[in-house]
């Protein structure tokens, strides 16, 4: 074997060891474990449900009243698209006088594809040059201020 023919193989070895195959899991989320989920029921108050299992991930933005605890876990191989594993997300409602009306847990199984739709919606306003696009700013910031002198 030649030389070069060597040089290259090893060159080869070096970089298919520098692939990593190395697996991580990595966890997202506050999901309280399902004995303290256990203890929430029907007509107790917020503070009692925060004293149990914590804040929440996430308050509903329609809805104060409802709070979110979610997690999920990722598996992710060197530069690969991360795959889920797990997903879950436990929510509770709360009625006007703050007490638990409704608890819904829900995991991945759950869940709808969603498609994504590729149309653009056209703003309004205007459009402008190149000029003005790129040079329409300058002169306009001015980060020591102008200088007062008597």
């Amino acid at each position: 074997m030649s030389r070069r023919n060597l040089f290259f193989y090893g060159l080869f070895i070096v970089f298919l060891n520098a692939c990593s195959s190395d697996v991580f899991l990595v966890h997202n989320g506050n999901m309280p474990s399902d004995d303290k989920v256990a203890q929430i029921q029907i007509g107790q108050s917020m503070e009692d449900v925060e004293d149990i299992l914590g804040s929440p991930s996430s308050i509903s933005t329609l809805n104060e009243n409802e709070w979110i605890y979610m997690s999920s876990t990722l598996k992710k191989v060197a530069f690969f698209t991360p795959k889920i594993v797990d997903r879950d997300v436990l929510t509770i409602r709360f009625d006007d006088a703050g007490k638990v009306s409704k608890i819904s847990k829900l995991n991945e199984k759950d869940g709808k594809k969603v498609k994504i739709d590729s149309d653009e919606t056209e703003s309004g306003g205007h459009n402008p040059g190149f000029f003005k696009k790129y040079f329409g700013g300058v002169g306009q910031y001015m980060p020591i201020g102008p200088s007062k002198e008597k």
